[in-house]
């Protein structure tokens, strides 16, 4: 009797730690001290935060629509991504921000998303608002002077929060591919 009570004792105690620590392909950055909000207006007016997608894996990319490679390339990777789950799918949300708000207006953006996944969203703000995003996201991005105008240097990786709005994944763009589709069922069985 003391021998089953010692046992329930010690399985009760294995039952309260620490939660196991989940396997990823990409870069696991949990506990980061940045990634942690967002507050941007979707193509569509609304104001949005990261608490808006509880309950779904959320996969933030910044770039912007005039983007000749990493930007058209990610959003691709990631809309095919996101077929690949099936029905798990739908718990997935793509948010594109845009680091050119002077261009990419709210329609040019929804034109942009929609052409990957009608149910991605691009997100924009005032300069300000793209420069704090940007800084909490550790992105960096400047404008180029060019012959027709201007193009814009940025980062290129994504992030990836999990479904209590934690930031889990840091996602280098050769990798998204590759590594993305394991990476997302994982979060998605564990919450």
């Amino acid at each position: 009797m003391l021998w089953g009570a010692a046992l329930m004792l010690a399985a009760s105690l294995v039952a309260c730690g620490p939660a196991e620590k989940l396997q990823f392909k990409g870069t696991d950055i949990t506990g980061a001290e940045y990634g942690r909000s967002l507050a941007l207006t979707d193509q569509d007016g609304k104001s949005r935060s990261l608490a808006d997608f509880k309950g779904k894996v959320v996969v933030v990319f910044f770039g912007y629509t005039q983007c000749p490679d990493v930007c058209p390339t990610t959003m691709a990777e990631l809309a095919q991504v996101k077929k690949s789950l099936g029905k798990d799918g739908e718990r997935l949300q793509g948010i594109f921000v845009t680091v050119d708000p002077e261009r990419d207006t709210p329609e040019v953006l929804g034109k942009y998303v929609g052409a990957f996944d009608p149910r991605f969203l691009g997100l924009y703000g005032d300069a300000a608002a793209t420069q704090r995003a940007a800084r909490e996201f550790k992105v960096f991005f400047e404008k180029r002077k060019s012959a027709d105008g201007y193009s814009v240097d940025h980062s290129g990786q994504t992030y990836v929060i999990d479904p209590q709005g934690r930031l889990r994944l840091f996602v280098r763009p050769e990798r998204l591919g590759a590594d993305l589709p394991d990476d997302l069922r994982t979060l998605l069985k564990s919450g």
